[in-house]
């Protein structure tokens, strides 16, 4: 499954509907509302969660996964360490990180692509996306 940052992963594009995610993926094995009464869908298979932006007509906004087979810039990235996949990245212009550290966590955050690569035990686990802002009043919706 392919990461495309400022776009989406896979065949899901920043901007979709709940009807769109679904004529592609189907329905969600779970959906929930949280604190924000923002949509969330998850789906076991791909390891996909999928945020839908109450605030935003509900288009997805933010999409986190953890399959083994992500791949960004033709490269594996569930395994790696963060920094292997941040060099690489530097060839793609990915400048400045954010480090947060919790616990045995640590998320390595590039603002720019919203992009967070978080790892544990050294080893990137989960990365998380979302749609990039276009202004200061607007998101560069993909779709």
């Amino acid at each position: 499954m392919e990461i495309r940052p400022k776009f989406g992963i896979g065949p899901l594009l920043f901007g979709m509907k709940q009807k769109d995610v679904q004529a592609v993926l189907g329905k969600p094995d779970k959906q929930f509302e949280d604190d924000d009464q923002n949509i969330i869908y998850v789906y076991n298979a791909p390891k996909l969660r999928l945020t839908f932006y109450e605030d935003e007509g509900f288009r997805m906004g933010y999409i986190i996964s953890s399959h083994p087979d992500l791949v960004l810039y033709q490269q594996f990235v569930i395994g790696k360490t963060a920094d292997e996949i941040k060099k690489l990245l530097q060839t793609k212009q990915y400048k400045n990180w954010e480090i947060e550290e919790f616990d045995l966590a640590e998320n390595h955050f590039n603002e720019d692509h919203w992009l967070i690569l978080q790892t544990e035990y050294n080893e990137i686990v989960k990365v998380e996306l979302g749609v990039v802002a276009k202004n200061a009043d607007d998101f560069d919706w993909k779709f």
